[in-house]
């Protein structure tokens, strides 16, 4: 079954591969992490990523709904973390996803990751 890009989205983030993520988001993409600041463009939100990725051993999204909305989706499921010490931390996530696939204009995650590093 061909996955939909939602889908190979969400598998470019848990292999970490920042390269093919990015290409899912449109030039000026605005990207928030929760209540971090808002950050603006493929490049920086790149950067974000790697960094981001680079503080955890692992990550796996298991996605419970999709829905449409007028131009976009939101997406909710689980997340799971793993820590450098190989400890876990699985939440609850949502997603806001404004634009299409190779075009993603706002993406908005959602998430309680306040014990993520402790």
């Amino acid at each position: 079954m061909k996955k939909n890009w939602v889908d190979r989205m969400f598998a470019a983030i848990d292999c970490k591969d920042t390269e093919t993520f990015v290409n899912f988001l449109a030039p000026s993409c605005i990207f928030r992490f929760g209540n971090m600041a808002p950050v603006e463009g493929k490049e920086n939100i790149k950067n974000v990523t790697i960094e981001f990725l680079a503080s955890i051993k692992a990550i796996s999204h298991t996605l419970i709904e999709v829905w449409d909305i007028p131009d976009g989706k939101v997406c909710h499921g689980q997340v799971e973390y793993t820590r450098k010490d190989d400890s876990i931390l699985l939440i609850p996530f949502a997603d806001v996803l404004k634009g299409k696939e190779g075009s993603i204009t706002q993406y908005l995650i959602f998430g309680d990751t306040s014990e993520l590093y402790k």
